[in-house]
């Protein structure tokens, strides 16, 4: 089997089910399957896809195991040479998936592979091209300066070598997967496909943006105005920074770890504000 395709669902019946229309026609004439992983939704998701669906494998958690452990179930069961992890707030163009495969078949050390996002209202996404948030490049980002993070010296109109590929389309050389390991679990949602990015690059891959086209409606799968948005972000940064930089000096991690917190207090403080005046 060429491809794996793996959507994680939480309460977004409608957006997943437009995605695997587009899904549908992108895969046309290609040897591939599609899980979708419910991470017990309240709403009709999963009797939705067993009845309009029945070419999709469907697994439905009793409980909401997060981002990484859901799409892990799916990747064990997969059986493609290439894997995707594919967010369900996503429409893919018809011929992204056909361009996307054949650049990885012409580039054998690609691990990973992302692509040109578009947002709901036709602009183009940043985060489509990410460096790893090393200190220094956080310290920058949280300060506003934003262009070594979203390496904005890269065209937008052709194949480039990034860091970090995006976890709402992230196409994965199944061979590297087993070798770097999958998602790791500590982290629930976001910041997976940071860490995975960089385990792959220290694996010895590449990481690849491709000019081709989806649209993410950023923010429909999640509630990014609620308490527990702030707390599962601003962890996942925590996670990979103890992780990948803990090592480092004291001089680079207080003010790194200084500026999260700081980061979370301030969107936690936007949060109660809106609150007040609702």
């Amino acid at each position: 089997m060429k491809l794996s395709i793996v959507i994680v669902s939480y309460n977004v019946c409608r957006f997943v089910a437009q995605c695997l229309d587009s899904v549908q026609k992108a895969t046309s004439g290609i040897n591939a399957e599609v899980f979708v992983v419910d991470n017990a939704s309240a709403d009709d998701t999963v009797s939705h896809i067993g009845s309009h669906y029945p070419w999709v494998k469907l697994i439905a958690n009793d409980e909401n195991l997060g981002f990484s452990r859901a799409n892990n179930i799916a990747i064990r069961q997969a059986a493609g040479e290439y894997v995707l992890l594919l967010n369900p707030d996503t429409i893919v163009a018809e011929p992204t998936l056909r361009e996307c495969l054949a650049f990885m078949d012409a580039h054998p050390q690609a691990g990973g592979l992302g692509v040109r996002m578009h947002n709901a209202d036709g602009s183009l996404a940043p985060e489509s091209r990410r460096a790893i948030p090393s200190p220094w490049v956080s310290m920058l980002k949280m300060l506003g300066f934003t262009k070594r993070y979203y390496m904005s010296h890269l065209s937008w109109d052709e194949p480039g070598r990034i860091e970090v590929v995006s976890g709402a389309f992230f196409l994965l050389r199944k061979k590297a997967l087993d070798e770097v390991g999958l998602l790791d679990e500590d982290f629930f949602m976001y910041g997976e496909d940071i860490d995975l990015s960089y385990r792959l690059l220290k694996g010895g891959w590449e990481n690849w943006y491709q000019p081709s086209d989806i649209i993410h409606f950023k923010g429909e799968s999640t509630q990014k105005s609620s308490f527990r948005y702030v707390h599962v972000f601003y962890q996942a940064m925590l996670i990979f920074f103890r992780k990948h930089y803990g090592h480092q000096s004291i001089f680079f991690t207080v003010p790194v770890k200084l500026a999260i917190y700081f980061r979370a207090a301030l969107a936690l403080i936007d949060i109660i504000r809106q609150k007040l005046h609702l």
